[in-house]
């Protein structure tokens, strides 16, 4: 079982990533005492019942992310398993009211890779996007930014990283080749060679690594990336929250006490990172109690094109999610080129919110 006060800890960031208030979800985390498998009081449970709530009325998208947070942070039971499964149906019948949003099911070596979609069209292909989450995030949780990728003119593909929700991909030292092979299979319908990817989290480290061979990823864009250091300074892991070390050790099939020496040669090294010949962007959190300092580090000194935001936060920043995403979309448009008008419109508000009490955020940028 997890956790309860380090969940009730981290899935705020996640409830904020999709508009539900404190006033919202703070009553429900007080009903939650324990983590047993979907039993009265227990996190599942009382997600669900809220769920369920929502779906009888009428609410189909605020059901989905309620279900999301059920089964958050990975499936470890019937009870988070039925969570998930409702949580993809009643977005679903969300998506089933934009004709626009398709799904796509990409069968690869190893696994199926399940995603949203929008724009992609043989007869006119559009540059193409590619939205992943973290270790404990669903597709569905960001899938909803679909219909503005559509508005400005992009393809867009949001997906898992492999072991996450409906990606059944191994997480092994392949991991990363799951970007390349879904550039492959939308060949045609999307302008491949012009593909921007925005990685969050873990997903950000793949993005990265698939960048080093696959020349039709033209920019990244990532939030509380681990490159190097997480993978390697044992010191650091002992300190790595129980949840974040449970679920990396769920998905790479291992377990909490092995799970880093098993990643350790996942980690990017300086070499790598400065042969990058993409534009990178990057929100660090200052006080990231998971990825540690040295990794925004090697960013900043290796990577030759890249622009950081930094915030006085915890991992995923969750203060300052609305400044984090504007500049995320700002920094697409600015590696496609044009959109002025919309960049103009961006820049603006982000200013607006940046310099407004008591947001603090800081950027450092090196051509």
């Amino acid at each position: 079982m997890n956790d309860i006060a380090e969940l009730k800890n981290f899935v705020v960031a996640h409830t904020r990533s999709q508009g539900l208030p404190p006033e919202t979800y703070d009553p429900l985390l007080d009903r939650i005492r324990h983590d047993e498998d979907g039993t009265p009081g227990s996190w599942v449970r009382e997600w669900s019942a809220e769920a369920a709530r929502l779906a009888d009325a009428g609410k189909p998208l605020e059901a989905s992310v309620h279900y999301n947070m059920a089964r958050f942070p990975f499936v470890d039971g019937a009870a988070r398993a039925t969570a998930l499964e409702r949580c993809t149906a009643s977005f679903a019948e969300w998506a089933a009211g934009f004709p626009a949003i398709s799904r796509l099911d990409v069968e690869l070596a190893g696994g199926r890779v399940r995603c949203w979609t929008v724009g992609l069209d043989a007869e006119a292909p559009r540059p193409l996007l590619v939205m992943t989450g973290g270790i404990v995030s669903v597709k569905e949780q960001w899938a909803p930014v679909l219909l503005q990728l559509d508005r400005l003119g992009f393809a867009g593909l949001v997906t898992e990283m492999p072991e996450v929700g409906e990606n059944t991909l191994p997480y092994d030292a392949d991991a990363h080749r799951m970007f390349s092979g879904l550039l492959d299979a939308v060949e045609g319908r999307a302008d491949t060679a012009r593909t921007y990817a925005l990685a969050l989290s873990f997903s950000g480290h793949l993005a990265l690594r698939a960048a080093l061979s696959d020349e039709r990823i033209r920019g990244v864009v990532g939030a509380g990336t681990p490159l190097h250091d997480f993978f390697t300074d044992a010191r650091w892991q002992r300190g790595v929250p129980r949840v974040t070390t449970d679920t990396l050790a769920h998905l790479a099939g291992s377990t909490p006490g092995e799970v880093y020496g098993l990643l350790a040669d996942r980690a990017l090294g300086p070499e790598e990172l400065a042969a990058l010949r993409i534009p990178v962007a990057h929100v660090t959190s200052l006080r990231d109690e998971i990825i540690p300092p040295g990794d925004a580090r090697l960013l900043r000194e290796r990577v030759r094109s890249v622009r950081l935001l930094e915030h006085d936060d915890v991992h995923g920043s969750p203060r300052f999610f609305a400044q984090t995403r504007l500049w995320t979309l700002l920094s697409v448009l600015r590696m496609r080129g044009g959109y002025r008008e919309e960049r103009i419109a961006l820049t603006r508000e982000f200013a607006r919110l940046r310099y407004a009490p008591p947001a603090r955020a800081r950027t450092a940028v090196r051509a």
